[in-house]
């Protein structure tokens, strides 16, 4: 038999959600039910939080979960920072499929992502190598930077 629960006892969960839609309830109730939460209304803040600035962007969500009310926060992962840098038209989801992200970013952009947002969670000694993780992100979503291969960038 599993422990009970400690309401006071502070608990961070991580899903990862598309911006701005309902997920699936069966989803997040596994991972919320044995918290007590109700996953219906955990899944409309999730879709409140992330409607204004990640729509249609896949994102991971934090919740913060101490005596029940649950703070969402997101977490952007350094591909959904590349593609909302891009600034391409918000899209939905279940009719456009396989989308190819073939805009072009400035490199100034990819050292800002890196500095700001993905340096306190990449694994390198240095900021420059933060940066070629941003740019093998690049690689990966297709874009390029400065009118040039990110590969040749690297």
């Amino acid at each position: 038999m599993s422990p009970k629960f400690d309401p006071s006892q502070v608990v961070d969960v991580f899903v990862r959600v598309t911006g701005g839609e309902v997920g699936t309830v069966s989803s997040l109730a596994t991972k919320i039910g044995p918290l007590g939460l109700s996953p219906k209304k955990i899944g409309e803040d999730i879709a409140k939080e992330t409607a204004k600035d990640w729509k249609g962007l896949r994102v991971t969500v934090k919740l913060t979960v101490q005596n029940r009310p649950a703070k969402v926060s997101v977490v952007p992962s350094a591909a959904a920072l590349v593609i909302k840098s891009l600034k391409e038209p918000e899209r939905d989801r279940k009719k456009t499929k396989n989308i190819k992200h073939t805009g072009n970013i400035s490199l100034d952009d990819v050292i800002e992502i890196a500095k700001i947002i993905m340096r306190p969670r990449s694994m390198a000694k240095e900021l420059a190598g933060t940066v070629e993780e941003v740019l093998g992100t690049c690689v990966s979503v297709g874009c390029i930077v400065d009118g040039k291969d990110p590969k040749d960038l690297q």
